[in-house]
């Protein structure tokens, strides 16, 4: 198939006048291509016509537009069947959960009240609070949905400020409605669609990149390789240890790299100072991930060094301890705002006083034009039947409405003003992927991207803040839970750091130290995942409860002792798991039971609620065992592998759940999830689980076989039942 280019992006009438220029018909044309701002065009079969030579392109470059826009219009398709598989699952849920089960499984909150907080950043606050504690999985930044308890009948929707124990404050861009100041208030996590529109725009950004642009998204979908790093020497500004030095040190070398940060390696410390050193260099960083929490996690780690930052996003979605370094924050604070601000208020006084006149409607106006209103306003004239009153009242009109949008334009000129020397001014702009893509933000570009979680992220999102820099690192553990995704697309739940660790491993580097886990606990997952290159700091190696001041325990004493790594064998006793009605998820109360029992005890003995973490796979588990171990004074943290990515307990007790004679564990066959259930604990870790079923998968059972030689093995027993009771 021969093939030519156009080039310009053409298609309708305007490519069929281009091609009729050159004697082709659109018939002729079997295929197109859009990318690199030129088109593409594939012959049917071989055209009598001789065309210029120029128009021919190189094999390459035929190949890299052809590859570009599949990759685009594929990924197009992907973020839409995203998009509505969000809206469907939530709509679903909504509709099919009762208001308490959807508050059992985090994405709801009940019985609050709402009282007025003072507005500031231009956004309206209302506090929603009830004596009763709130656990949920709702957090900072999240849009939600506020009902009087029937979410779909509601179109009132507000982004979460501050999450705290008994209240959750949320931000409205206009004045809400006075029944949220009722009692009776519903609080539903919701969908933000926003960010896929702004992954799309990023795809037309992409498909038709040049310069600089082109070279790093070429290098991003592997259709160029980076040069190897340079190791680039550096005078360390925070304490590194060996590997994380080298990580920087070939970072800064590089176009391209990646950062493979196995658990408690000290990710986001070796970033910090990358970052730290890209600005010493002079260089501007762009510093990103896909949420808040992540960005926030960057800006407090950074907010202690002599630098300039700017952190870009909702004022609600920013934490109210770093609230200083927002945008807005700062746009408040400069001089021209007080100038700006009475400016508005000036625009609000005409805007009164238009008010008090004609507004030029179509049927008041009777087919004249504002410059003909006014005309005949001035020389004191009638016409249409229009009174030379109404004429002039209309004439006034007129004038101050043309005021007011000269006074607006000028405003917002200024208002773009003052951010855009903000932003140029900052050394460092922290943001999450979709708000670059935002007004304030997709213009500006960038001498590096630094990009955290990127093993977490789906590929539309990573290429945002890589189509603004010049250079890009990321850092991730594609080891640990994919992105997460509602649809069934395999596509979109591998992400651009897992893509590129394997197609470019000279450019990367993984850290070895890690500061979190016991030697024991570490020890499996370092020789099934990370090819036995973990090693336990000193500080942590032989760390387990008995350093704190506890009280010896009175039941289990043979789980709840010094021994860091435990499992619980419930295979001699009936514990099966259940699937409940128009339920897709696995529960076993045996085991719910024990964990209750456990943790009851570990409180005994002296440990805080918030040094113990539950794990199950299954949300129907973590409802049961919620149900169980929450009191209205108390709450322990129990959520799902996913919940508990990129977070730490001194103690973890994983409830496996699965439990059946045909040896089959469902999702638990994605060993990330055992991964990184076994790599949250600090210094205990008790797993619950019935080994007659695990040991079906080969992975599971060198897990078993692991726990027997280097921790304690215990089956459980009917008379533990008794003592659980106690």
């Amino acid at each position: 198939m021969s093939c030519f280019i156009v080039p310009k992006v053409l298609s309708g009438s305007d490519l069929q006048k281009a091609l009729k220029k050159i004697g082709i018909k659109l018939s002729d044309i079997k295929k197109s291509y859009y990318a690199n701002g030129k088109t593409l065009l594939c012959l049917k079969k071989r055209v009598k016509k001789r065309l210029d030579k120029s128009l021919f392109p190189s094999r390459e470059e035929e190949a890299e537009i052809k590859e570009i826009h599949e990759f685009c219009e594929r990924y197009r398709y992907l973020i839409n069947t995203e998009r509505r598989a969000e809206i469907e699952a939530t709509i679903g849920e909504i509709k099919a959960l009762s208001g308490a089960e959807r508050e059992i499984y985090g994405r709801a909150i009940l019985g609050l009240r709402g009282s007025k907080e003072p507005s500031r950043l231009n956004l309206y606050f209302v506090k929603f609070g009830r004596s009763r504690i709130i656990d949920t999985e709702i957090g900072s930044g999240d849009i939600v949905l506020i009902s009087r308890g029937e979410p779909l009948k509601s179109d009132v929707t507000g982004t979460v400020s501050e999450v705290r124990k008994n209240f959750i404050t949320v931000a409205f861009e206009e004045k809400p409605p006075k029944w949220v100041y009722g009692d009776g208030i519903r609080i539903d996590l919701y969908i933000n669609d926003v960010t896929f529109k702004r992954m799309e725009e990023n795809l037309h950004l992409l498909q038709h990149a040049t310069g600089v642009q082109r070279r790093m998204r070429n290098f991003a979908l592997g259709i160029w390789e980076p040069k190897e790093p340079k190791k680039q020497s550096f005078e360390v500004v925070t304490k590194l240890n060996e590997s994380q030095n080298e990580a920087v040190q070939k970072a800064l070398g590089s176009e391209v790299f990646l950062i493979h940060g196995p658990p408690g390696t000290g990710k986001t410390s070796t970033l910090i100072e990358l970052i730290l050193q890209e600005v010493k260099r002079g260089n501007k960083v762009l510093a990103t991930a896909d949420s808040n929490t992540a960005v926030d996690n960057m800006l407090q780690r950074l907010a202690s060094h002599d630098i300039s930052l700017v952190r870009i996003g909702h004022p609600a979605r920013i934490l109210y301890e770093l609230e200083e370094f927002s945008i807005h924050a700062k746009y408040e604070k400069s001089l021209e705002a007080e100038a700006i601000k009475k400016g508005w208020e000036e625009i609000g006084v005409l805007v009164k006083e238009r008010e008090q006149h004609s507004k030029p409607t179509q049927a008041r106006a009777r087919g004249m034009s504002h410059d003909r209103i006014m005309t005949l306003a001035a020389r004191g004239k009638s016409m249409r039947g229009v009174s030379v009153a109404t004429m002039q009242s209309m004439a006034k009109w007129i004038k101050l409405d043309r005021k007011i949008d000269s006074l607006i334009k000028n405003l917002r000129f200024e208002e773009e003003r003052v951010y855009k020397n903000i932003i140029e001014n900052a050394d460092v702009v922290l943001s999450t992927n979709g708000m670059i893509m935002s007004d304030m933000l997709k213009n500006f570009h960038f001498d590096v991207a630094v990009i955290d979680e990127g093993s977490q992220q789906i590929i539309p999102s990573t290429l945002i803040p890589i189509m603004h820099a010049n250079r890009f690192i990321i850092a991730g553990d594609h080891k640990q839970l994919p992105p997460t995704v509602v649809s069934d697309s395999k596509e979109l739940k591998e992400s651009l750091f897992e893509k590129l660790i394997i197609q470019y491993p000279k450019n990367a580097s993984m850290l070895r130290i890690q500061y979190r886990m016991h030697e024991k606990i570490m020890q499996f997952s370092n020789e099934q995942f990370y090819e036995g290159k973990l090693i336990a700091d000193a500080s942590v190696k032989h760390h387990t409860i008995c350093d704190f001041e506890l009280k010896e325990p009175k039941r289990f004493e043979a789980i709840l002792g010094c021994e860091p790594l435990v499992f619980v064998d419930t295979k001699g006793v009936e514990a099966k798991e259940m699937l409940a009605q128009r339920s897709t998820s696995y529960e076993n109360e045996k085991e719910a039971k024990i964990v209750s029992a456990l943790s009851e005890e570990l409180l005994s003995m002296g440990l805080k609620t918030e040094d113990i973490g539950i794990i199950s796979p299954y949300a129907a588990q973590v409802k049961r065992i919620k149900k169980l171990v929450e009191t209205d004074e108390r709450i322990i943290e129990v959520k799902t592998v996913d919940g508990f990515q990129g977070r730490e307990k001194e103690v973890i007790i994983i409830s496996f759940v699965r439990s059946n004679e045909n040896g089959k564990i469902g999702f638990l066959k994605d060993l990330r999830r055992l991964n990184v259930a076994i790599t949250r604990a600090k210094r205990k870790l008790i797993c619950i689980g019935d080994a007659s079923t695990l040991i079906h998968d080969e992975t599971y059972k060198a897990f078993l076989e692991y726990v027997k030689k280097e921790g304690k093995y215990i089956e459980w027993e009917e008379s533990d039942e008794e003592t659980a009771k106690n």
